[in-house]
């Protein structure tokens, strides 16, 4: 039994598939068939079933498969302590991170991060809360950027910063007029929406109270990933919709006169760094949290609880 056999078995696992299996561990399809035969053979045991399709691990094989997925995280724990012996960060750092967070906090982190560690290489993917989870549990991410709590126990989860939401109105909006809005405000309104999928929507409809408020007899529907897309709904079809703190940084004067801002208790969301609860890659992933704190806003920092309205998935 050796390493390479294990992660042969993992990448089978996870992609249910041979051929996409060899393509990933950089191998030809008949040479990862072989070693994953000879395994079968040490062991005594059949670890996959190669009449259904796609491929699944037999009773047995996906207890293997769990422990060969410990079995491996804790071999690359040995390359950790000897680059933290030498004060070195290398090899690769894979993140996903969900599209409502991206835009805006990436472009604050990359570069300084990328040049304090020249020989680590970061792979970042925009992913859903729901991707991101299934890709940690099966080792193809090291950590994720996302809207917490989970509720998960097999997910650790590093609060990061508290991110206030804030209205975004068309100037033909009745709320134009307000300094000031509250939930109640918007019963009323087109409220423009991210699609299905994305936790932010959730998020938005606990804040309103509701699950929808559209009228559902017209012709047009839209769906979209994109908070950038809402707003300019918003500034060519009226309505409003509701934006993340950290997506109005950049503004200008003029966009922000189209902002406000929710009475107290302000609606939130926790942003966290989530890994799984035996992850690798600490001193990394501890670097990245550091420079997420160093970008972001001290008020994200600073809120008290006692004057937020928090909103999890």
């Amino acid at each position: 039994m050796t390493l390479v056999q294990l992660e042969y078995i993992i990448a089978v696992d996870t992609y249910r598939s041979f051929v996409a299996a060899a393509e990933k561990c950089f191998v030809t399809q008949p040479t990862l068939s072989m070693q994953i035969q000879k395994l079968e053979e040490s062991l005594g045991a059949k670890i996959f079933d190669r009449s259904r399709q796609p491929v699944v691990p037999t009773e047995i094989g996906e207890k293997i498969i769990h422990q060969a997925r410990i079995v491996l995280t804790e071999s690359k724990k040995i390359t950790e302590i000897v680059q933290h012996s030498r004060g070195e960060l290398e090899g690769t750092l894979k993140v996903g991170i969900i599209p409502t967070v991206a835009p805006y906090l990436l472009p604050r982190v990359l570069s300084s991060f990328m040049q304090q560690f020249p020989k680590l290489q970061l792979q970042i993917w925009e992913y859903t809360t729901e991707r991101i989870i299934h890709e940690l549990k099966v080792g193809i991410l090291d950590c994720g950027i996302l809207s917490t709590p989970l509720h998960d126990n097999s997910i650790q989860e590093i609060p990061l910063f508290y991110e206030t939401f804030v209205g975004y109105v068309s100037e033909k909006s009745n709320l134009f007029e307000k300094k000031m809005i509250s939930p109640e405000d918007i019963a009323h309104e087109k409220l423009w929406l991210l699609n299905e999928g994305h936790c932010m929507r959730g998020q938005v409809l606990n804040i309103c109270h509701f699950k929808h408020n559209q009228d559902t007899s017209g012709t047009f529907e839209y769906n979209t990933g994109s908070v950038e897309t809402l707003k300019r709904m918003v500034d060519i079809n009226s309505g409003m919709t509701i934006l993340p703190e950290m997506s109005i940084l950049d503004y200008d004067e003029e966009q922000l006169l189209r902002v406000r801002y929710f009475k107290a208790p302000e609606p939130v969301r926790e942003i966290s760094i989530v890994t799984t609860q035996n992850y690798v890659k600490r001193q990394a992933i501890q670097a990245l949290e550091k420079e997420i704190l160093k970008a972001v806003p001290d008020r994200f920092k600073n809120k008290k609880k006692k004057d937020i309205m928090e909103f999890g998935l």
